[in-house]
């Protein structure tokens, strides 16, 4: 115990082992959805569900576990929503790309990943972004998790006249997440620790009580093959050889390194890791976890991974060392075998673990000068184009876009670096892009 308090440095994090334990645990269970969802979607793109599962747990357990043990951060690493979909439904159903060719797409983008993280480019790129702005990232995330679990519990739903509307509250498992909401928040102010994921057990059981979640139907089970997706990205480079999936190309690379970043820099201010110079140590190595991630799960057939934002949940009850992170990537690699058990975290056990997250992430905005302008506008553009855009990167790319244009009316102009200015043309080309 006390190699690992000291490689760890637990107590010198004022955290414990028992507390990293349930940091990494309450992680695994807000993003455990992952497991379900990310099949369904590549599923779509006519890959196997089964081979899909595997990859990827596997894929995110090497990740989450080279980041615990190798960059020390409590940060999980799994298969990203949003970039999934545009492999699935752009990519492979829209452009009519096969899967095996979409797939070596995402492994040639993780080569070049590993070769801007080797010569330090994407942690240039994210030390070089104004504290303000690192801020306003972390309070965007926190609305567009927020966001995502009100909209996974049942609270928001879409709606043709006004976009979104309030849910309906005669749906049972929508007073669930409610239950969860009200729980979590007691708790919460109550300083009860572990507060997020006690309300998740509670819900839980809530709802296997009342019936509005099915109890599993088995309780251990084999991890489906690999086989039908192993090793396809590599058997299939050679088709990369045209400017449709160059663009391609491109756009993994682009939605990727800004999600991961944008996710990195937002947990990194929510746990106090941010230095006084507005750095965050050992970037170097997260982003290493990160592109290493992202090539492993490439040749075992799964979408782009980076950086989750669930790991909040996660850093919100404690986690403060890579020993969460450990935890949880040892939780997925469990979850092959027990993923019977995962059916019972539905989307109302996880979605009040997201919404209180967002509350607290949410605190960041305190620390934005909305006084100026100059400062205020590509801030609230970064915070509220995260959840209007469903995006991330979006949400990054309009800030960082205004940024250099309220500066210069500012007559701030000498303020800019050249990395910023940089960004802003990356950015515009990445709105072209996707936009054509």
């Amino acid at each position: 115990m006390e190699s690992i308090n000291r490689y760890f440095q637990i107590k010198e994090s004022g955290s414990t082992i028992h507390r990293e334990f349930i940091a990494g645990l309450t992680t695994f269970f807000s993003m455990a959805y992952i497991l379900f969802v990310n099949p369904q979607v590549l599923g779509a793109a006519h890959m196997d569900a089964g081979a899909v599962f595997t990859a990827t747990a596997i894929a995110t357990a090497f990740g989450t576990l080279v980041m615990g043990i190798f960059a020390k951060y409590p940060i999980a690493i799994a298969p990203g929503l949003g970039v999934n979909a545009f492999f699935a439904y752009s990519v492979v159903i829209g452009m009519k790309v096969p899967w095996q060719t979409a797939m070596a797409g995402v492994f040639v983008a993780s080569v070049i990943f590993l070769i801007l993280t080797f010569f330090h480019v994407r942690e240039l790129v994210i030390n070089a972004i104004p504290r303000e702005m690192k801020l306003a990232i972390a309070a965007g995330i926190g609305l567009f998790i927020a966001f995502i679990g009100l909209h996974e519990g049942g609270l928001v739903v879409a709606n043709a006249d006004t976009v979104v509307a309030l849910g309906s509250l005669t749906v049972p498992t929508t007073w669930l997440t409610i239950f969860g909401l009200l729980v979590s928040f007691i708790l919460l102010i109550k300083r009860v620790p572990a507060a997020i994921f006690i309300g998740m057990v509670l819900t839980s059981i809530v709802g296997l009580v009342t019936g509005l979640i099915k109890a599993p139907h088995a309780i251990v089970s084999l991890a489906p093959s690999l086989k039908p997706t192993f090793g396809q990205a590599l058997f299939h480079i050679g088709d990369i050889n045209t400017v449709q999936l160059g663009i391609v190309v491109l756009t993994f690379l682009l939605v990727t390194f800004f999600d991961t970043a944008g996710t990195l820099v937002g947990l990194a201010e929510q746990a106090g890791f941010v230095n006084e110079k507005g750095e965050m140590p050992r970037v170097g190595r997260a982003l290493f976890a990160d592109s290493s991630s992202m090539l492993v799960g490439s040749i075992l057939g799964t979408s782009p991974t980076s950086a989750y934002i669930e790991s909040s949940a996660g850093i919100a009850v404690g986690g403060r060392t890579g020993l969460a992170s450990v935890f949880t990537g040892i939780m997925f690699l469990l979850s092959m075998l027990f993923s019977p058990l995962l059916a019972v975290v539905t989307s109302q056990v996880t979605a009040p673990a997201l919404i209180v997250v967002g509350v607290l992430m949410a605190s960041s905005l305190a620390g934005i000068n909305w006084h100026k302008l100059e400062i205020a506008i590509p801030a609230f553009l970064i915070v509220i184009g995260m959840p209007l855009t469903y995006s991330i990167s979006d949400g990054i790319a309009l800030g960082l876009v205004a940024y250099p244009i309220t500066m210069l009316a500012a007559k701030r102009g000498k303020e800019i670096n050249v990395v910023m200015w940089v960004l802003a043309v990356i950015f515009l080309i990445f709105f072209y892009v996707l936009n054509r």
